[in-house]
């Protein structure tokens, strides 16, 4: 099982399921707020269709959307900046995390701190993005057809990959068609599991029981801070050690 992106970290089972639901609304209102700036017509918006994308995926209520449409169009004026950090976990698997931070300073050293804790390093950055392609992912459930038909759907809609398994298909695509693609998929197969922009590994590192137990750490450690926006590792893990371990992976 590898992890490339928020949507598909793999985190231990902790605390109520509404309080983790409550912490993506959260992170998804602060990017349709600071996404509407630049104008709250999704149409002229792509950053604004992309984020609305992604709040449907996670079933935000519509009014909740245009709230923070609305504030971010009326001019909010909290000052937000996007960082993106990357750095090493154990096993030399690399991690990108992207941020939207109203204070850098302090943003920057909490997730030092987080690297640090759990046996990783900051680096500088474009030091492991080289590794990762930008990309779009928009993942279904394994009942949302076969993998001829979701194949079918999704070249249709202009997609430049299907990955199917027994836990769903993950639909790639090139980061200016998401929202298109998204679009046209929502129309054919229906509302997607998950769908966002994330960085996806070229090659995973394989890593054992030891590892495992102290990279899911780190990456709960970051994706639990609420400046950051996504969480991606080219990490692989066995389902051996997956159920070993207890975790899962949340889609």
């Amino acid at each position: 099982m590898a992890g490339h992106s928020q949507f598909k970290n793999i985190m231990y089972r902790k605390g109520a399921q509404d309080a983790k639901r409550a912490k993506v609304f959260s992170k998804l209102i602060r990017e349709l707020t600071v996404a509407a700036r630049s104008g709250p017509d999704a149409t002229a918006n792509p950053r604004l269709r992309t984020a609305i994308t992604a709040a449907k995926a996670a079933n935000m209520p519509k009014e909740t959307m245009e709230r923070a449409i609305k504030r971010g169009g009326g001019g909010d004026d909290t000052d937000f900046e996007e960082i993106r950090y990357e750095g090493y976990g154990p096993n030399g698997v690399a991690v990108i995390v992207e941020a939207l931070t109203d204070n850098r300073n302090r943003t920057a050293a909490e997730i030092r701190t987080v690297f640090s804790k759990h046996g990783g390093s900051l680096g500088e950055t474009n030091s492991v993005s080289f590794m990762f392609d930008h990309v779009g992912s928009i993942c279904y459930p394994p009942g949302a057809g076969s993998g001829d038909e979701i194949f079918e759907a999704a070249l249709e809609a202009g997609a430049d990959d299907v990955i199917s398994n027994e836990t769903g298909h993950e639909i790639i695509c090139a980061v200016d068609d998401f929202s298109a693609v998204a679009e046209a998929l929502e129309k054919t197969i229906g509302s997607p599991a998950s769908a966002g922009l994330v960085w996806r590994p070229q090659t995973t590192v394989a890593i054992g029981d030891d590892a495992a137990v102290t990279l899911f750490k780190l990456l709960e450690g970051l994706d639990e801070n609420d400046d950051v926006r996504a969480v991606s590792a080219n990490y692989e893990v066995s389902e051996d050690i997956m159920q070993s371990l207890g975790a899962y992976s949340e889609p």
